[in-house]
């Protein structure tokens, strides 16, 4: 008899595992706790590497279409001080394939296809070991046996404390996001800043990032170093990083803490904090629409655990790490990995050994990416605004 499987979590590393999954006739559960596909904005564009998310698309028999999908110019990018000198515009070759850009959203169609996903169903808890499985129960007082969970969560995931004791901490790094829309008729001037793919500006402890998505589409990053709790006294934060914005939020009677719902005064928290660089620059923040608040928090490096039978994590909840591309590609060959060897496996125990060897690999690999991409923010968002370049050009050539 097949065993009852569950994938909580129907992100990239979730439905790479479903997918192949299904590629091997093998049934999966898949447990979601959105409402809907669509029920928040899917999130940026994902570069996807040719030898990991490429890998587990490969497995699941969708790189042709992902191919077709995907945008390879999206590779393109500009590097310039704050003063708007460009100190690097990479482009790739018209064959260059090796880590063409998708949105997250058509990533997220291309992998449901067949899938049937049980939308809004919100896990609270899971409990290995009982006698009839492992039990998850769920947020509307429900609750359901398997005979493996695999937890493909999250950052805060609900499955990782049925293994492991850790939690996420802030890296000393924020991010606030906002975007741009219709970016080539609109804002010509920004998307000939842009170029095809993206554009990054580093400061002391600070940087702008701007990446293309489709259809005209920009999503705009500000990152830089702070308490966790930098905006809820914005004087002592951003006070010595630059005052023009700031007096101007407070002259206007605002709260010296942000309201993140009053886009002006974030806008001019903003500006103060990039004060002194280029104006097309900060021309980026100024023509953003909503702002969103995501201070970077990550796992302990490397983040291993006393194998626990019938569960199991994958891609962030079980090593998140900073952005720099790489997350979603090992959580989505995670999932195409562990897929497969679950197809593989006869008969129960067979399963559990499957997942305790697919365990000790993923800790390997995850743990060397995960000090990567640590040492990698390090330097992205340092005093030493050199080390970022210096850190591009390394990847670059190898």
């Amino acid at each position: 008899m097949r065993q009852r499987i569950a994938v909580i979590g129907a992100g990239p590393a979730g439905l790479t595992f479903a997918r192949v999954l299904h590629r091997h006739d093998h049934p999966v559960t898949v447990l979601e706790r959105d409402p809907a596909p669509d029920a928040r904005p899917p999130g940026g564009t994902l570069d996807l590497h040719e030898k990991l998310g490429q890998l587990a698309l490969d497995k699941a028999g969708l790189l042709a279409e992902f191919q077709a999908l995907s945008r390879p110019e999206g590779q393109a990018m500009r590097i310039l001080d704050p003063d708007g000198t460009v100190l690097r515009d990479w482009r790739p070759r018209p064959d260059d394939r090796a880590n063409p850009e998708i949105d997250r959203g058509q990533l997220r169609d291309l992998l449901l296809g067949p899938l049937d996903v049980q939308w809004g169903r919100s896990v609270t808890e899971v409990v290995p070991g009982t006698r009839d499985g492992v039990l998850v129960r769920f947020a509307d007082g429900r609750q359901e046996t398997f005979d493996l969970v695999v937890g493909a969560d999250g950052a805060w995931s609900r499955v990782r404390p049925a293994v492991s004791s850790a939690t996420p901490h802030y890296t000393g790094v924020t991010v606030v996001e906002t975007s741009l829309d219709d970016v080539d008729t609109r804002h010509p001037d920004l998307a000939r800043l842009i170029g095809d793919g993206s554009v990054a500006v580093h400061g002391v402890n600070r940087a702008l990032v701007a990446q293309r998505n489709s259809g005209g589409h920009v999503k705009v990053y500000a990152q830089f170093r702070a308490p966790l709790d930098w905006h809820t006294n914005l004087d002592r934060h951003l006070g010595l990083n630059g005052r023009a914005g700031l007096d101007a939020t407070l002259d206007a009677g605002r709260s010296p803490g942000l309201d993140w719902a009053d886009v002006e005064a974030v806008r001019s928290s903003l500006l103060a904090l990039f004060d002194g660089w280029a104006a097309p620059v900060l021309d980026l923040l100024r023509r953003g629409t909503a702002f969103v608040h995501r201070p970077l928090y990550v796992l302990p490096a490397p983040h291993t655990w006393t194998h626990v039978p019938e569960v199991t994590l994958l891609g962030d909840a079980a090593h998140l790490m900073p952005p720099l591309g790489v997350g979603a590609n090992l959580a989505m060959l995670e999932g195409a990995e562990l897929a497969e060897s679950v197809a593989a496996a006869p008969g129960p125990g067979d399963l559990d050994e499957a997942v305790r060897a697919f365990e000790e690999q993923m800790w390997a690999r995850a743990g060397k990416w995960a000090e990567f991409t640590m040492a990698g923010l390090e330097r992205l968002v340092s005093a030493d605004p050199t080390e970022a370049l210096a850190l591009f050009d390394e990847v670059q050539s190898s």
